[in-house]
């Protein structure tokens, strides 16, 4: 079994790391060195942040609030082993005139998190450095993306995430050693809510064909879902799998009967041939593996 030594394990295009400074978090390429920067003085009052005892005064609040903030079109995310999971992001920012949200230094973002709150989450992605556009001299309309790695995830992490907006303005503090003081930061916390999922996946294998009407026929198939703790795909056992069957020149499916995955993940069952037709597999999902359906397999009953 993989275990996450701390939580700076955690990668993405907006990592936050609570053990490394931000000069040390510039070395991995996914995570841009200012907005990192930016991360830490967000979390300096929670003791989450390198910054905590490290650099002077405290944040000062922001003009700036959020709305509007959508999370993956909103849609539960599911990652699968290996592949890159780059999630949209967007948000209206509103901020006092005063406020140069087009300046260098001011930084803005959504975290996605497991935990009770912001403040005290267990694990993290964070977005990079959002793109804002005018909409009026005090409002914008912001999109980023988060980058999920499923090698940064466990099992554990599974589950209920939600999301929080932040800004942060240097204005003119060195980003790596700020005197925080000068610092503004604007947080809304949560903004969302959404299921991290484990990828799954569903095969459907219907045999003999051909098969004469009135015949036995044989479907077979397995559930499966992403194990982020070997990144591997392993069968999701006793689980409720629906066997469904479409009739040749029609589009709805109809449930045949529902059965049960077994220690493997495989399904098995059997049907009498009565017509022309599709047979596959569907799994309506839990709280920690999304619905999945698998592609019909069409049987010619003779």
């Amino acid at each position: 079994m993989r275990i996450r030594a701390t939580v700076a394990a955690v990668t993405g295009a907006l990592a936050l790391s609570v053990l490394a400074v931000p000069a040390a978090q510039a070395a991995d390429p996914k995570v841009p060195a200012d907005i990192a920067a930016a991360s830490e003085v967000v979390h300096a009052d929670s003791g989450r942040s390198a910054f905590v005892g490290a650099v002077d005064g405290e944040p000062t609040l922001l003009n700036a609030t959020f709305s509007s903030v959508k999370v993956n079109n909103g849609k539960n995310i599911a990652v699968g082993t290996t592949n890159l999971v780059k999630v949209p992001v967007s948000f209206t920012l509103t901020h006092g005139k005063e406020v140069n949200i087009h300046a260098a230094d001011f930084f803005a973002g959504v975290e996605l998190y497991r935990g009770a709150s912001f403040e005290e989450s267990e694990f993290f992605f964070d977005s990079n450095d959002a793109t804002c556009t005018d909409s009026s001299a005090t409002v914008a309309s912001c999109k980023a993306t988060v980058e999920i790695d499923p090698f940064a995830l466990l099992n554990e992490d599974a589950g209920s995430w939600k999301a929080a907006a932040f800004a942060v303005a240097f204005n003119g503090e060195d980003p790596e050693n700020p005197n925080l003081d000068n610092v503004g930061v604007a947080v809304k916390d949560p903004t969302n809510s959404f299921k991290l999922q484990r990828y799954s996946k569903l095969t459907v294998n219907a045999s003999p064909e051909p098969v004469k009407k009135g015949k036995t026929i044989t479907v077979t198939g397995k559930l499966s879902r992403a194990n982020w703790d070997d990144n591997k795909y392993h069968g999701y056992t006793n689980q409720s799998v629906k066997l469904q069957f479409r009739k040749k020149g029609s589009d709805t499916y109809t449930t045949v009967k529902t059965i049960k995955s077994n220690s493997t993940g495989e399904l098995k069952t059997t049907v009498t041939a009565s017509t022309d037709g599709y047979f596959r597999y569907s799994f309506a999902g839990t709280t920690t593996t999304p619905a999945v359906n698998a592609t019909g397999d069409f049987v010619d009953v003779q």
